[in-house]
């Protein structure tokens, strides 16, 4: 990593408050260029609190866009950190709205040239795209990275029209966690008690809302800009990596926007890719977005457009891990998306490829996995920790149908998102597919590549559930997540078809799994031209590069838990999962803050049993600033669990001041299993 000794320009840092029409503020932390000239403004709009949790990422890149000619702002939302008012839904009209003003009041500053950009990653790069579509005058570019287009279908709710168990409750749980934290003394004064105790009185758990919409409704149709495309206007530079489940965004941004686009997918995992967090190689991602900013918001001729539609890291084959530093690979560009030199390609799955399986004299599979088989799926979205990967495959493809090629005659390079059409036969109402594809080396070892999933129920669309006819024949069609990897000479490609995928998914009450006719089920491939590269430039970014950062003390927990642990009891036929999501550790900021974080996840399930699962998330939150004689606490929880027609969810959260509780909260409900 590189760390300039100077800037084109010096900086100056200030804090501000930017009013709203109702009367509430934002608080917001700018860095500016000094200089007598206006310069254009770049926004990062996010809950998670920039005199804290993001402060050092911040100062990696907001200084270093300032030192370039930009005023780099982070602006806390509404009811978070240090802003004032209340919490609401994530991605609600209201976060909007402000968003919205925030760039409207952001144009009209002596300082500001009147020009607006937005960035963001995860929470920040989906409401970047969301404000986009309000097209604010002011607005003219927008890098977003590990976004969301949609909401329901490429989120952390649903996956194929499937509940997925292994972020919905945690996911809640730390958004309690979060929305309860209270706003800092040292920057709000002795106000901050007052507004503590309004945040609380105002939480709710997300998991009611999140559960109580199982299809593609008004609920997540709202801030999915994949609704209407044409009302972004701003130039959009979307950034994502094949380790991160939002990687599909940018591939659909490409392809469907109207304003002008370019899409960047790397190796890597839900973080910044100049970060190095594995897998890398890492970019020069700030240089990179700096020609994006300087061609849109200044009128400086970068060749930002010059490039091609799309650049993506062709994954080399490795062996299975659940952790890579760098993947091998290189980087491919695409001159549109879709591409002319992507075709795809059928494998039928009787011919092609093949099962071991015996099939019956109606040549019907009966695919009928155990309910514990996913829990070597790896992390739903994963940070760069040592345990987020999927770990050899061997063990799940053993839990699956398996339909193998021949060993390669010559390499294949895919790019682009699988599609799979089986024609199924159930005797459940209800049920789901779970496929796999996996690069299967000489020895055996089984590499997973991607995969998808769908609700048998919402075959004909995520937004109704029309169950299934018992012993009906139908032909059903779902695509798998995009990847780009290069399958070798030698190995076999596998798809492995399971009826369950526990944690990821929530298991249907109907546990009889599915028979398949391998006749009339293909396989298609989005194989990549071999000669696609001939003739073209080269790609290549700079090496990374940011500011200086922030000299923030971490001390590590003395009792270090495993990332991932699975115990199997053999007697009972459990299966328990306990996750560290890695946020444990004491962080010690500059200005004297201690800052405290845990979290651990658990999963369980009878390997027989789909009524059996069960998950929690417990999180604890402490901040405490010993000069002020300041200790605050949140522990949130939140647990859910089933019957045949319910979802029953539990949560939990109290505060402390001082080691005494002054809020404490617990909520039950009972929600139908409409579709999940």
């Amino acid at each position: 990593m590189q760390h300039p000794a100077s800037y084109p320009y010096p900086t100056v840092r200030e804090d501000r408050r930017i009013p709203l029409a109702d009367g509430v503020e934002l608080f917001a932390r700018i860095w500016r260029p000094v200089t007598d000239e206006p310069v254009p403004a770049l926004l990062e709009y996010l809950p998670y609190r920039l005199s804290d949790r993001t402060a050092p990422r911040d100062a990696q890149r907001h200084p270093w866009y300032a030192g370039h000619g930009y005023a780099s702002v982070r602006v806390d939302i509404r009811g978070h950190g240090n802003s004032g008012g209340v919490p609401g839904d994530q991605y609600c009209e209201q976060e909007t709205a402000d968003g919205v003003a925030v760039v409207e009041w952001l144009a009209t500053q002596p300082w500001c040239s009147g020009r607006v950009g937005l960035f963001g990653i995860g929470w920040g790069g989906s409401n970047s795209l969301q404000i986009a579509a309000r097209a604010p005058e002011a607005l003219r570019a927008v890098v977003t990275v590990c976004s969301t287009d949609d909401r329901y279908d490429n989120d952390v709710h649903y996956l194929g029209g499937s509940l997925l168990a292994v972020d919905m409750h945690s996911r809640s749980a730390a958004m309690l966690a979060f929305t309860a934290r209270p706003p800092d003394p040292r920057y709000v004064g002795d106000d901050w008690r007052r507004m503590w105790l309004e945040r609380l009185a105002a939480v709710e758990p997300p998991v009611h809302r999140w559960l109580g919409h199982q299809t593609r409704d008004e609920q997540w149709r709202r801030g999915s800009v994949r609704e209407d495309y044409g009302a972004i206007r701003a130039a959009v530079l979307a950034v994502g990596g094949w380790a991160d489940p939002y990687r599909d965004t940018v591939l659909r941004l490409v392809e469907h926007l109207d304003a002008p686009v370019r899409g960047i997918i790397g190796p890597w995992p839900h973080q910044y890719p100049d970060r190095g967090l594995p897998p890398g190689p890492a970019i020069g991602f700030l240089q990179e977005t700096l020609r994006w900013w300087d061609h849109w918001l200044k009128d400086v001729d970068t060749n930002a457009l010059k490039e091609p539609a799309l650049r993506g890291w062709m994954n080399e084959s490795v062996p299975p891990a659940t952790r890579y530093a760098n993947r091998p690979g290189r980087w491919v560009g695409e001159e549109s998306w879709p591409s002319p030199d992507v075709r795809e390609m059928h494998y039928d799955l009787d011919e092609v490829l093949r099962t071991a399986g015996t099939p019956s004299d109606d040549r019907f599979v009966h695919v009928r996995s155990p309910q514990h088989a996913g829990v070597d799926a790896g992390r739903f979205v994963p940070f760069g920790h040592a345990a987020d990967l999927p770990p050899d495959q061997r063990a799940e493809d053993g839990r699956s149908v398996c339909f193998d090629s021949p060993p390669l005659p010559e390499p294949v390079e895919i790019l682009g998102r699988a599609g799979l059409r089986l024609r199924v036969r159930s005797e459940g109402r209800r049920g789901q597919v779970i496929a796999r594809l996996c690069d299967v080396a000489p020895d055996g070892s089984s590499t997973l590549v991607t995969r998808g999933a769908l609700n048998l129920t919402a075959r004909h669309g995520p937004d109704r559930v029309v169950e299934w006819t018992p012993g009906a024949v139908e032909d059903v069609e779902f695509e798998l997540a995009g990847i780009a990897h290069a399958f070798p000479a030698g190995h076999r490609i596998r798809l492995a078809l399971s009826s369950a995928y526990w944690p990821w998914m929530w298991p249907q009450p109907w546990a009889g799994g599915f028979e398949l006719d391998p006749g009339h089920s293909v396989l298609a491939l989005p194989v990549r031209r071999t000669a696609a590269d001939t003739g073209k430039a080269p790609i290549a970014f700079e090496s990374p590069e940011q500011a200086g950062g922030l000299a923030v003390h971490i001390t590590e927990p003395l009792v270090a838990r495993p990332e991932r642990q699975v115990v199997h009891d053999v007697a009972t036929g459990e299966w328990r999962l306990e996750v560290d999501p890695g946020y444990g550790g004491s962080r010690t900021y500059p200005d004297g803050l201690v800052y405290d974080e845990h979290a651990v996840e658990a999963y369980r399930i009878l390997s027989d049993d789909p009524l059996s699962a069960e998950t929690r998330t417990d999180w604890t939150i402490r901040l405490e600033r010993p000069d002020l004689g300041w200790d605050v606490t949140v522990r949130a929880r939140s647990q859910i669990t089933c019957d045949a027609t319910h979802f029953t969810t539990h949560s939990h959260l109290s505060a402390l001041e001082g080691g005494s509780v002054v809020f404490e909260r617990d909520w039950e409900q009972r929600i139908p299993r409409t579709a999940s």
